[in-house]
């Protein structure tokens, strides 16, 4: 199956392996001529980093890295990389790497221009109105994991250093202008990362699929990007190289992030404060709080997930499709609980408090109340 492709949904993308290579016609793109390769600590000496740093120099579009981005990204992050930006006198951004790199390389573009200060557009409201949309800079995004989907994104998620939530800051020209997803780029995850992102996109098109509100567009691409983890995942897990499986998790995982616009729920109304507060692996998080939530909503999802079970040739209806979830979890080493995901001594009137004003509350199919979030939370432990 040739899975090469350029896509003009939901932005420009340029999808196959091997097309990194076309990196700097992606920033011309985009009318970027001097860009600052925004990246996380983990990538910035990684031989497909300097690769990419390589062919930017090559094309005379220079060679500028900002790395100083944790795996949870803060303001402090952006303001430092906001303020590389400036000091280079750069006029777009390259995006490159798993969510936090994506996340961060996003809201320098973003801020760059900008005279207000970052927790202004945060995703409440019309708040994303007080940007001068003129004054944000181009983006070219580069994923180098099959998870977040933050490359089709409009919105990163930007975590207060000072109170540990994780914050959503919203803009329509967050959006990348040109993407470039290139499957070679995973083959170096580890099977843990590769389980965990997996396993973020899966939740991304599951609480899509679940959530109440209107949007058949999403629901369709929600019900193939779960059959595409369903059917790919435990093949990446089993051999990174395998190309044609890692192609299809980084379609997954671009349909979850475009599904999402439907709403997403409990899953990462919990896994937000948990992340944020403990630092734990964002897409692993998600995994182990999956059940839970699914018993949680079952009454609201029951008939919906059937449906799904039976486009993903899952037997038992929710029951088998429940299963499914506990069988994958179990296969790519995912913790059976948050305890043996190492979260320790948790304040849970804290992390009940910060899940019921997360923005994912909404899109819940059950309606989160004090109560029921604590007891679904303690259900996690």
């Amino acid at each position: 199956m040739n899975v090469t492709a350029n896509w003009s949904y939901p932005t420009a993308i340029r999808f196959g392996a091997g097309r990194i290579a076309e990196i700097a016609e992606a920033c011309t793109a985009a009318g970027i001529t001097k860009p600052l390769l925004v990246t996380d600590k983990g990538l910035a000496n990684l031989p497909i980093t300097t690769q990419t740093l390589d062919l930017l120099e090559a094309a005379g579009l220079g060679r500028a890295m900002f790395a100083d981005v944790d795996p949870n990204p803060t303001e402090v992050n952006a303001e430092a990389g906001v303020k590389a930006y400036r000091e280079g006198g750069h006029d777009g951004v390259v995006a490159f790497g798993g969510g936090s790199g994506l996340d961060l390389g996003k809201v320098v573009a973003f801020m760059a221009g900008q005279s207000r200060p970052l927790w202004d557009f945060e995703d409440i409201d019309d708040w994303w109105t007080r940007a001068d949309a003129d004054a944000i800079a181009p983006i070219v995004a580069v994923p180098t994991t099959a998870g977040t989907g933050s490359e089709v994104g409009r919105a990163s998620v930007i975590t207060n250093s000072q109170t540990h939530e994780k914050k959503i800051i919203f803009h329509p020209k967050l959006l990348p202008a040109v993407v470039i997803c290139d499957p070679e780029l995973t083959v170096g995850m580890p099977p843990m990362i590769t389980a965990g992102t997996g396993m973020d996109a899966f939740a991304h098109c599951l609480e899509a699929f679940c959530s109440p509100h209107y949007h058949p567009m999403s629901q369709g691409i929600a019900l193939e990007g779960m059959r595409l983890v369903k059917e790919n995942l435990p093949k990446v897990f089993a051999d990174g190289t395998d190309i044609e499986a890692r192609a299809h998790m980084m379609s997954a995982a671009a349909m979850g992030a475009t599904a999402f616009q439907k709403g997403l729920g409990a899953i990462h109304a919990l896994s937000h404060p948990i992340g944020a507060v403990h630092h734990t692996h964002h897409g692993t998080t998600n995994a182990v709080v999956m059940q839970p939530v699914l018993r949680f909503n079952r009454a609201a999802i029951e008939d919906r997930l059937a449906l799904a079970a039976a486009y993903l040739g899952i037997a038992g209806g929710y029951g088998g499709f429940y299963a499914f979830v506990g069988d994958l979890n179990a296969a790519l080493g995912i913790p059976a609980t948050l305890t043996d995901l190492g979260v320790a001594n948790p304040d849970i009137d804290a992390l009940v408090a910060s899940a019921l004003i997360d923005p994912s509350v909404g899109g819940n199919p059950v309606k989160m109340t004090a109560e029921n979030t604590r007891a679904l939370l303690l259900d996690c432990f």
